[in-house]
């Protein structure tokens, strides 16, 4: 099994390392090995979490508020999203589907 980042989930990312970081030094890079870290879980638990808009795996990050979107194809997990639970619902509909 393997797993593939997305661009726009990339980019999510790293919004959210930019963030994190604004608010305290060294909290991004907390930030970023946490997520990595549930991120790399996915090659054990990949397929387990609830399906959401039909074709979306939703997994809640374990230390932020935030939930990482993927899809399983093969022997290929494929992130396409890390999103801010804390935004508005609306945005994870218009970026999804």
């Amino acid at each position: 099994m393997q797993i593939k980042i997305l661009d726009p989930a990339e980019e999510d990312l790293l919004a959210g390392i930019q963030f994190y970081e604004d608010q305290c030094e060294g909290l991004g890079s907390y930030f970023q090995n946490s997520l990595f870290a549930d991120i790399d879980g996915l090659l054990i638990h990949a397929g387990v979490h609830r399906v959401v808009f039909e074709k979306y795996h939703r997994m809640p990050a374990s230390r932020f508020p935030f939930a990482v979107y993927y899809t399983v194809d093969g022997q290929t997990v494929l992130v396409h999203a890390v999103l801010d639970c804390r935004r508005d619902p609306q945005r994870a509909v218009s970026r999804l589907l």
